[in-house]
């Protein structure tokens, strides 16, 4: 049994503080940055159209990560206020404007924001499309990793209690019993995730540019994804009604079709062989 308890916040600086979550978002982020680089580097890509990667891929993780929890986890809240959607702010009882940050990013959300800035970004530079999601593939599991150890610094994104010893007691949350740490699951899946890719990358190079990598990152983020939900408290209070429904929550009715869309790029489907390098 673990007693957690640390800080939100990594390190100050006179009036300002760095929160573990956003350092940790960086972090992934940076490594992410670095294996596109030298994946780029290897592929012998020219490196002007390296240098626009970044700020596509970043702009479109956070507005999509940002627009997928307001619209699918909190529509009828954030509808009713649209402003806190783009403003880190939220307006009180009284009336007043306070700074939260955005409290709120959704993977599913994030993961739709990347591939349409992706697709904004191959018509800038004109790379093939599936070259750039397959090195995107095997980059993006290490950003993963490292968001769901910000959720474990922040406490959220909590297990279900485990009933026994085992497990991470959630002070920050007036716990007193331990619980599954999910986010830990998560951030160790998905870095095993990221090392497979490497490997395969390193033994089947030419499969770049055919969505097999791309495939693979979908079909094993969204799979364990699926899976660990069943030891994940819901993030929403309706989800227990859909629980009770279907048997899923809306993140795992959220991840089938990324699941199914990754299996379909592995198998080379009739999509990827026509938008790939290999046509």
């Amino acid at each position: 049994m673990i007693f957690w308890n640390p800080s939100v916040e990594a390190f100050s600086v006179g009036p300002f503080s760095v929160r573990w979550y956003g350092l940790c978002w960086c972090i992934g982020l940076a490594l992410s940055y670095m294996t596109a680089y030298y994946l780029y580097k290897k592929q012998k890509i020219a490196e002007d159209k390296f240098e626009p990667l970044f700020l596509y891929c970043f702009v479109g993780i956070i507005v999509g990560a940002r627009l997928g929890h307001c619209l699918f986890y909190e529509p009828a809240y954030f509808l009713a206020h649209p402003l806190e959607i783009v403003l880190p702010m939220k307006q009180d009882s009284a009336g007043f404007w306070r700074f939260t940050g955005f409290a709120g990013l959704a993977s599913h959300g994030g993961t739709l924001g990347l591939m349409v800035a992706l697709w904004l970004y191959v018509r800038k530079t004109k790379i093939n499309l599936m070259r750039v999601l397959d090195n995107i593939g095997i980059a993006t599991p290490i950003a993963a990793c490292f968001i769901r150890i910000g959720n474990l610094m922040n406490s959220e994104i909590v297990g279900k209690f485990t009933q026994s010893d085992y497990g991470f007691v959630f002070v920050h949350n007036g716990d007193l019993l331990p619980r599954h740490p999910a986010q830990v699951y998560e951030a160790l899946a998905y870095l095993l995730i990221f090392f497979i890719g490497i490997a395969l990358y390193r033994r089947l190079p030419q499969k770049v540019g055919t969505g097999y990598f791309f495939g693979w990152c979908l079909a094993s983020i969204f799979a364990f994804r699926f899976i660990v939900e069943f030891c994940k408290e819901v993030q929403e209070p309706w989800e227990v009604q859909m629980q009770q429904f279907i048997g899923l929550d809306q993140g795992q009715l959220l991840s089938i079709p990324f699941l199914l869309l990754g299996a379909y790029c592995m198998a080379g489907g009739k999509w990827c062989r026509k938008l790939g390098e290999q046509a």
